[in-house]
């Protein structure tokens, strides 16, 4: 493969306080489409996950929604998308996201886009998958994470390679060429134990 086809983008169904927030979700979904790149997302079509799919709309961008029938309701999925899948349940909804996805990038969020990272770097710890996962850190949202990754590690819950897998970018532009990069990478098995030397 020649660099990713879909891109899974994970972020909040709210703005923030932040207005780079904002300007970065509409930058990412202009530079998507841009690429070229099929954008994967949860199919809401408020906060940052609407300004992010609307921008790759707009720049003529191929957008998939996938959403259950309860976050339809509650936060109005977004229309004209692409494609759409509703989807039963929030693990079939995350599962079929992982799916249909070469890389992940995480722009801030809350408990949702939290619990979604938290599921690929597990997934990824177990040998299931080695998609690159990004985490946009162009206002240090995610520091206190990339900190706690490596208090994990230090207090022997985690291995050493689990504090590097997601990659913090300081711009949408790294971010998206990181992902082009890595996204055709084998699972490396090793990731999964800390193998010492007999």
């Amino acid at each position: 493969m020649s660099g990713p086809r879909s891109i899974c983008v994970y972020c909040g169904s709210k703005v923030g306080k932040n207005p780079l927030n904002a300007a970065s979700a509409q930058h990412l979904g202009t530079l998507l489409a841009q690429r070229k790149i099929r954008m994967i997302y949860g199919g809401g079509s408020i906060g940052l996950m609407g300004i992010t799919a609307r921008a790759a709309m707009d720049a003529g961008g191929h957008v998939v929604g996938v959403i259950t029938q309860h976050l339809e309701e509650l936060e109005v999925g977004l229309t004209g998308v692409s494609m759409r899948h509703i989807e039963a349940t929030m693990h079939a909804r995350k599962m079929r996201m992982f799916e249909m996805s070469d890389g992940f990038i995480a722009l801030p969020g809350g408990s949702g886009t939290l619990d979604e990272i938290a599921e690929i770097l597990c997934w990824h710890q177990i040998g299931l998958h080695n998609k690159p996962c990004v985490l946009l850190n162009n206002t240090g949202y995610w520091d206190p994470l990339a900190q706690m990754l490596r208090t994990m590690v230090e207090q022997g819950f985690l291995t050493a390679a689990g504090k590097d897998y997601f990659h913090l970018a300081e711009s949408v532009e790294e971010a998206l060429d990181y992902i082009d990069l890595h996204a055709s990478r084998p699972v490396d098995m090793k990731r999964m134990v800390d193998v010492k030397p007999a």
